[in-house]
């Protein structure tokens, strides 16, 4: 008998202690096509998080483990019940399992790894989990390298499939590699991701924070946000409301709680444990939804006759500024914004980004849910930003406004309406004799000054076109000024539908007149 005891215990030492949940394999048979070339993942299953297993591993503790230890203590927590860590990159930049033991993780099948479902931008697959994930990876070859939030910014479908994963409870994390640097080269802002500063791995502190957020929701608020698919909105607003420079209601709805790329060392995962432990289901906030009611922005502007409008999306308007006009105005509306508790809401429209004497915000209803926006041409502008690192200057060439609901308890994450100007061109505008402004000339040669572009967007012409005006200030025509010195005269419709984009350098495409 008690060598029969001393051997079970024997066998029960020999057996492989478990120190994290299981992986749960997504098969393509799990997945039914959808609607937009997306697919929902219907027959994938996630287990009952494993509550034998800590909820904040010992290494945990140091990335802020420790309150939501002490929260876990105090009050009933979700802890990972229903969350699922997507990984996108291969284990380049993944979140070490024995921070949060009891998150569960997906992986891919070998088949739809090796079609690429596993890696790169998310959007293609909506998952039926609350997901967070990152992909620590960018475009760095080919002519159009960027990162991965800027490529779902300029692709056709990637800002209506980065909407998508928003509203069906989905955040990623995306480094900004490169294109938040010595310049700002997105072209919106939105609230569709995080954007990391900085490459590789710049991403894991937000990973940490938001697994930690995630945990500490009570489970009935939880529940709320998962089932209203407010789940992504709620910590976008959770992470800029306790982001360090922000310490009032003010400073929350201005841009310092909002910049298109997040400061990792800036995050206060504490703070945001502390809100979502805080919040109670009656008082979660709504998302904001925008529709453009009047769009002084067109469809085929410019020489090259292309559109303005980047995209529209329910929480995120981008229009580019190609018109010679000196000021465009649009009307847009917040009105179909509902809050999930049926409370009333007041709407804020704040410039977050942009020179204030050139842009106009007018509410046109009592409840601020509709605006009349009226922007002027801006001039790129260099900004003087701090990091870790020291003092570094920034170019800037987006206007930004965000749009924030209150339901009286909550403020909104904010929705984007937002206009990039072409910082390549070097524009010229002076006042006319009638007293508005208007165009004295635009340098389109921007390849001549080896100034960078975005080729998905823009091209370069080597001459510079004057605006030629009669006596009453109409344009009668244009002088152009080609890179060797000579000019020409040309008719004020000189940009209807005449010109070409020559494509031969990628990297670089250029304006070419039969």
């Amino acid at each position: 008998m008690r060598f029969g005891f001393v051997a079970l215990c024997l066998m029960v030492c020999l057996l492989p202690l478990r120190l994290a949940a299981e992986e749960v394999v997504l098969a393509r048979s799990a997945l039914v096509e959808g609607a937009f070339g997306t697919y929902l993942a219907m027959g994938l299953k996630l287990p009952p998080q494993d509550e034998t297993l800590p909820l904040v591993g010992n290494r945990g503790l140091r990335s802020g483990g420790q309150v939501l230890r002490h929260l876990a203590g105090q009050q009933a927590v979700n802890g990972f019940e229903g969350v699922l860590y997507d990984n996108r990159d291969r284990g380049h930049s993944t979140l070490p399992k024995d921070l949060f033991p009891r998150l569960t993780r997906l992986s891919y099948s070998d088949q739809l790894r090796k079609a690429g479902a596993d890696y790169g931008l998310a959007g293609k697959i909506l998952l039926p989990a609350v997901v967070f994930g990152n992909s620590s990876t960018s475009v760095t070859s080919g002519p159009a390298q960027r990162s991965l939030p800027r490529l779902a910014m300029t692709s056709a479908d990637g800002p209506a499939q980065s909407a998508r994963l928003y509203e069906n409870n989905h955040l990623y994390v995306y480094p900004e590699h490169r294109d938040h640097d010595e310049a700002d080269r997105y072209p919106a802002n939105w609230p569709y991701m995080l954007i990391s500063q900085g490459s590789s791995g710049s991403d894991q502190p937000f990973l940490a924070a938001l697994a930690m957020t995630l945990a500490a929701f009570p489970p009935d608020t939880f529940a709320a946000l998962r089932d209203n698919r407010l789940m992504a909105p709620t910590l976008q607003m959770i992470l800029r409301r306790s982001y360090a420079p922000v310490r009032s209601r003010e400073a929350y709805l201005s841009g310092i709680a909002h910049p298109v790329v997040f400061e990792g060392d800036a995050l206060r995962p504490g703070r945001m444990m502390a809100e979502a432990a805080a919040m109670r289901p009656d008082a979660i906030p709504p998302m904001v939804r925008l529709r453009v009611e009047e769009d002084g922005f067109g469809e085929a502007e410019g020489l090259a006759r292309l559109s303005e409008r980047l995209f529209d999306t329910d929480g995120a308007i981008a229009r580019i500024w190609r018109n010679f006009g000196w000021s465009r105005e649009m009307t847009v509306s917040a009105a179909g914004t509902r809050d999930p508790n049926g409370r009333k809401l007041t709407f804020t429209w704040a410039l977050l980004q942009g020179d204030p004497a050139r842009v106009w915000i007018e509410p046109l209803d009592p409840d601020g849910s509709r605006a009349r926006i009226r922007f002027a041409w801006h001039d790129p502008k260099t900004v003087i930003t701090r990091d870790r690192t020291g003092y570094h200057n920034r170019r800037q060439s987006r206007v930004e406004i965000g749009v924030f609901a209150s339901n009286g308890v909550n403020d909104s994450a904010p929705a984007f309406v937002t206009v990039f100007f072409p910082d390549h061109q070097n524009r010229t505008y002076a006042t006319s004799g009638a007293g508005g402004m208007r165009l004295v000339s635009i340098d389109y040669d921007a390849m001549g000054r080896g100034v960078y572009y975005d080729p998905l967007l823009f091209w370069s012409a080597p001459w510079t076109d004057r605006a030629d005006y009669d006596g009453a200030g109409a344009l009668t025509g244009w002088t152009r000024i080609g890179h060797d010195g000579n000019t020409r005269t040309l008719p004020p419709e000189v940009g209807e539908g005449v010109y070409q984009i020559e494509r031969l350098q990628p990297d670089r495409p250029y304006l070419i007149m039969p």
